[in-house]
């Protein structure tokens, strides 16, 4: 009996870790930022962790060649986000030690 005591007790404080771990990592977010490039570098895209978009660069070239600037924006921005989620998942697993733990971010 006093076996699962022990047991939970250290579950507990797991919890209690992950817990510390994601409340830390969600304050961080806003200060990370990940930055991604379409058409060759003409457009930079870069958002926080987040997901907020913080700047969006586009290169007088992207203009005068047969670039589709919306095109590359949106892979650029899309781009950006998808480095910010697979960070932040890795995070997520490191805080968890493995555990999947959906809906969080």
């Amino acid at each position: 009996m006093f076996g699962n005591l022990g047991e939970m007790a250290k579950m507990m404080s797991k919890v209690k870790d992950i817990q510390s771990g994601i409340k830390k990592l969600k304050s961080e977010l806003g200060t990370l930022e990940f930055s991604a490039t379409s058409a060759g570098g003409l457009v930079k895209a870069t958002v926080s962790g987040d997901f907020t978009v913080k700047s969006i660069e586009i290169a007088s070239a992207a203009m005068t060649s047969d670039c589709n600037v919306a095109a590359a924006v949106t892979e650029a921005v899309n781009s950006a986000v998808a480095a910010a989620k697979m960070t932040i998942q890795t995070k997520m697993a490191e805080i968890s030690g493995g555990i999947d733990l959906p809906g969080l971010f």
